[in-house]
């Protein structure tokens, strides 16, 4: 009998272990890194309690040692589309009805898990599969996803207390139903985080999912599915699943019971994807939830009153940690003429040290870009940047993928504001820097934000204050996530929901209630003690 209001353990956030030489964590992930490079696993995909196995494979590959094999996937057809789909529909029956409290302990326990006996695993797999040098990885595989899945709970039970008021006579209540049908979890592959948390914060809330993880992540992926099972998710609520996209898009968005998609990758992909929604609406039973974050050419504009040593680390670790494949990452800058040749002067100085190379040497702050796809686009980029009078390389400007995809973090300096590489988003690692007139900050603001039609992160750097909030007013629409005196990257959940507009999805900020709340349909339940008995009103006489 469930006869007692519970209070969830109240969440921290997983501390950031420091992978110092010699450290405990040290020693840990490099021999999962050994064990794992050691054999070659079969993948399978996840359709309600079976594991399924198909004769075509997507090799697995660590994208700065594209010759190794670490396993293979077996990739589905539509067939498998709708098995998951039939499956994820077959355990919404049980999993819907279950009390909250035992959904919740599913994922606080796949966090403990994570937290502990899994951690080096997670973050091996990850470093393996998507070339996170052991920092990186730790931030999103550990940590990152360990956060989402505690405090989606605690987010969760807020949400449940939020109750209306009820007048002399009558009691209100809000019930938080899961959504009429299953969810859709499209995910990157640059945040194993990401990739866990769009699947299982909609299953918390009572849905069931259909998840198809970005190829170049199934690795982790694996090791995802691995813990949530191990965490007693029953069979059938995530089903994971390698499918082409349009076949499975063709499956998915035709289906009566599609009832959200949970996304994060591609503006253009999301843009289609709304649309073909928007094409079929008179098939759904219910309006679906559009839940997507996207790209993004993410800004730092630095005041003259800026510190040119903190505007210069900014920079490198916001452009060019992973490798610049995050959303967030620093992709366009703008520079005061005065303090420009030091911040200038210090960037170089920190590129000249940085090493690039295989994530399991543990000194290397650059690692491979994540596919062949991404390098060409990357690498051309960068080539024509070579041929372009108008710019010029001040630093990097190397790659070579006879290894693994490697590019080295590469700075254009242009003057031409509207540069495309100014304008584009690249995804890797390439900045640009436009130096500005130092008296020029009103319009070099209104240049920020009019220049891209992304709006996910952004830093200011000023000492000023009243440039400061100028800032903070002038860019209140380019950007979702909006740093003073920091990088655009690494938002901590519970601390900065991330999430952006315009073109960068709708900004429903993962890591917080106002995402959960979208994986969920109120419904408003009114009971009145003493029923009237007769119809007439006072004003009747």
């Amino acid at each position: 009998m469930h006869n007692a209001i519970y209070q969830v353990p109240l969440p921290q956030n997983e501390p950031v272990l420091n992978y110092a030489p010699g450290s405990n964590e040290t020693i840990n992930v490099k021999k999962a890194i050994e064990e794992l490079r050691s054999r070659t696993v079969e993948v399978p995909m996840y359709i309600g309690n079976d594991e399924v196995f198909t004769n075509k494979k997507i090799k697995l590959s660590p994208p700065h040692d594209h010759q190794h094999v670490l396993g293979y996937a077996s990739e589905g057809d539509a067939s498998h589309v709708s098995a998951a789909i039939d499956a994820a529909l077959e355990a919404r029956k049980n999993w819907a009805n279950l009390p909250w409290n035992e959904r919740a302990a599913v994922f606080l326990k796949a966090a403990d898990l994570l937290a502990g006996p899994y951690r080096a695993k997670i973050n091996a797999a990850t470093m393996l599969g998507q070339s996170k040098n052991a920092f990186q990885a730790e931030i999103d595989a550990a940590c990152e996803l360990i956060d989402f899945l505690r405090f989606n709970v605690a987010f969760y039970q807020e949400i449940m207390a939020e109750q209306p008021l009820s007048s002399k006579g009558v009691w209100n209540k809000l019930e938080y139903r899961p959504l009429e049908g299953f969810v859709f979890a499209l995910t990157p592959f640059n945040f194993t985080a990401i990739a866990g948390n769009l699947p299982a914060s909609a299953a918390l809330m009572g849905n069931v999912c259909v998840w198809k993880p970005a190829y170049t992540q199934i690795y982790s992926a694996n090791v995802i599915m691995e813990v949530f099972k191990l965490a007693g998710l029953p069979d059938g609520v995530i089903n994971m699943i390698y499918v082409d996209g349009p076949v499975t898009g063709e499956v998915v968005f035709n289906h009566a019971d599609f009832a959200g998609i949970h996304f994060t990758g591609s503006t253009g992909v999301f843009q289609n994807i709304w649309k073909t929604i928007g094409g079929n609406i008179h098939k759904y039973k219910s309006y679906p939830r559009i839940v997507g974050e996207t790209g993004g050419k993410d800004f730092v504009i630095a005041h003259k009153s800026a510190d040119a040593k903190a505007v210069a680390v900014g920079l490198v670790r916001g452009a060019f940690e992973y490798q610049g494949q995050k959303c967030s990452a620093a992709s366009r800058a703008y520079i005061p003429s005065n303090i420009w040749e030091d911040v200038k002067k210090y960037m170089l100085a920190d590129l000249r040290e940085i090493k690039m190379g295989p994530t399991e040497d543990f000194s290397n702050f650059i690692n491979a870009v994540i596919d062949e796809k991404a390098f060409d686009k990357i690498s051309g980029y960068i080539s024509a940047a070579k041929n372009d009078p108008n710019v010029e390389i001040i630093a990097g400007g190397g790659f070579d993928k006879s290894v693994g995809y490697f590019i080295e973090p590469t700075v254009i300096l242009t003057r031409d504001p509207k540069y495309k590489t100014m304008c584009e988003e690249i995804f890797g690692p390439v900045l640009s820097i436009y130096v500005y007139d130092e008296n020029a900050w009103v319009e070099t603001l209104e240049l920020v934000n009019t220049t891209s039609p992304y709006a996910l992160t952004g830093a200011v750097f000023s000492q000023d204050r009243y440039a400061i909030d100028q800032a903070t007013k002038a860019l209140e629409n380019a950007a979702g996530n909006f740093y003073i005196n920091d990088k655009p990257t690494g938002a901590v959940v519970g601390q900065q929901p991330f999430g952006g507009a315009r073109a960068s999805g709708t900004n429903d900020k993962a890591g917080s209630k106002l995402n959960l709340l979208r994986w969920v349909n109120a419904r408003t339940i009114k009971e009145t003690f003493v029923s009237p008995t007769d119809y007439k009103y006072p004003f009747l006489g």
